[in-house]
C-alpha cells in the first residue's frame, strides 16, 4: 500500500520540475529564434534606399531605388539575415493581377492577366514574351476570388512631347523617330516613369542629353571610325562573334558596341542581336531599346546605373561616369563633359524643370 503515495510523490515532483524548467526553455527558444520576416518582396513594388522586404526566409534592405530586382540576385539588396515565417512571395488570394504587357520585363513569380482573361505565372525571367506562345517562361495560373486587374502604366506614354523632341533634335537623322522612342518605352516602364514629375523629366532630359552627345544630335546611326570595327569582338567569350569580327561596332542612340553587350542586350530584350547586330541600325524601336537597356541596367565604368543616378538624385554627372568613366570624368576630357552638361541644361529648360546638383564628374 505504501507504493501508491511514493508514486504520487514522484509524479508531483516531476510535474513541479517540468513547470520550473518550461519558462527557461521558452526564454532560450525565444532568444535564439530568428526575427520575424518583414513584408514579402514583390516584383511590382518600388523600393527606395532603406526599404525592407523579405525573400526566401531572409530579410533584405534596399541600398537605393529598385523595382523588379530580386533580393539575392542584385547588388541593390543588403542581406539582413535569416527571418522566421513568410519571406517568399505567395500567390495572392484574389485575382487582382496586372494585365500582361508585351515587351514589359517580368521576373520569376510575376502573375499577369492575359488578353483572354486567363492568368499566367512567370516560371523564368523574361522580357515580355507572350504567355500563350513562350510556355517555357510562363505557366497557366489559377487564382481564387474576384477583382479588377491592377492598372499598369500606359504603354507609350512619355514625359517629352513630340514637339519638344523635335525642338531638341532639329537636325536629327530620320531614322531616330519619336514613334520609335515611344514604342521602346514598353521594354522598361520605369524609365522616365519613376518618382515625381520633376524627377521623370530630369531623367528623360539626362538620357536624351547623353544620346545627343553620343550621336551628334541624333544624326549618326553607326560609329564613324570604321577602323575601330574589328576591335569590338572579344573572342574569349564562349559564344564568340557569329556575325563576324567587325560586326559589333557602335550603333544606335547609345552607340552599343562589343559582342558581349549585343549578347546581353539581346537576351534582355528577347532579340537575337548577337547573330544579327544589324537590327540595331535597321529598326528604330530596337535601336532605342538598346539605349534604354543600357541606361536602366548597366553600371558601365560607374558605380550605379544612369537610371538609379537620376531617380536617387545623385546628379547628372553620375550618368556621365556610368557611360564613359575616367575617359571623360576626373579631368579625363572636361570639354566632352561640358558638352553633355550643356545638352542637359538646355533640355531641362525646355521641359521646365531644374537641373539639380552634381552636374559634372
Amino acid at each position: 500500500m505504501a507504493r501508491k503515495p511514493l508514486i504520487a510523490l514522484l509524479a508531483g515532483l516531476a510535474t513541479a520540475l517540468l513547470f520550473a524548467i518550461a519558462p527557461s526553455l521558452s526564454t532560450a527558444s525565444a532568444s535564439t529564434a530568428a526575427p520575424a520576416c518583414v513584408t514579402a518582396w514583390s516584383s511590382a513594388s518600388v523600393y527606395v534606399g532603406g526599404s525592407t522586404a523579405s525573400y526566401n526566409s531572409r530579410n533584405w534592405k534596399a541600398k537605393w531605388w529598385t523595382q523588379g530586382e530580386r533580393p539575392g540576385t542584385a547588388d541593390v539588396w543588403a542581406d539582413q539575415g535569416a527571418c522566421g515565417g513568410g519571406g517568399t512571395p505567395t500567390p495572392a488570394s484574389s485575382c487582382n493581377h496586372p494585365n500582361w504587357v508585351q515587351g514589359h520585363a517580368y521576373v520569376t513569380g510575376d502573375i499577369v492577366r492575359y488578353t483572354d482573361g486567363k492568368f499566367y505565372i512567370a516560371e523564368h525571367d523574361n522580357p515580355g514574351y507572350d504567355p500563350t506562345v513562350s510556355t517555357w517562361f510562363w505557366d497557366p495560373y489559377t487564382c481564387t476570388g474576384t477583382g479588377t486587374p491592377t492598372a499598369t502604366a500606359t504603354p507609350g506614354s512619355f514625359v517629352v512631347t513630340e514637339a519638344q523632341f523635335n525642338q531638341m533634335f532639329p537636325n536629327r537623322n530620320s531614322f531616330y523617330t519619336y514613334d520609335g522612342l515611344v514604342a521602346a518605352l514598353s521594354a522598361y516602364p520605369a524609365f522616365a516613369g519613376t518618382g515625381s514629375d520633376t524627377i521623370r523629366k530630369q531623367e528623360a532630359a539626362a538620357f536624351l542629353a547623353n544620346v545627343s552627345h553620343e550621336t551628334g544630335g541624333l544624326y549618326h546611326i553607326v560609329e564613324q571610325n570604321t577602323s575601330n570595327y574589328p576591335h569590338y569582338c572579344d573572342a574569349s567569350q564562349p559564344y564568340g562573334c557569329p556575325a563576324g569580327q567587325a560586326a559589333y561596332y557602335g550603333r544606335g542612340p547609345i552607340q552599343l558596341s562589343w559582342n558581349f553587350n549585343y549578347k546581353a542586350a539581346g537576351d534582355a530584350l528577347g532579340i537575337d542581336l548577337l547573330r544579327d547586330p544589324y537590327k540595331v541600325e535597321r529598326d528604330p524601336a530596337v535601336a532605342w531599346k538598346t539605349g534604354i537597356w543600357y541606361w536602366m541596367t548597366q553600371n558601365g565604368p560607374g558605380t550605379m546605373t544612369p537610371h538609379n543616378a537620376m531617380v536617387n538624385s545623385r546628379g547628372f554627372g553620375e550618368t556621365i561616369r556610368s557611360i564613359n568613366g575616367s575617359i571623360e570624368c576626373n579631368g579625363g576630357n572636361p570639354g566632352q563633359v561640358q558638352s553633355r552638361i550643356n545638352n542637359y541644361t538646355r533640355f531641362t529648360q525646355l521641359l521646365g524643370v531644374p537641373t539639380g546638383s552634381n552636374l559634372s564628374c
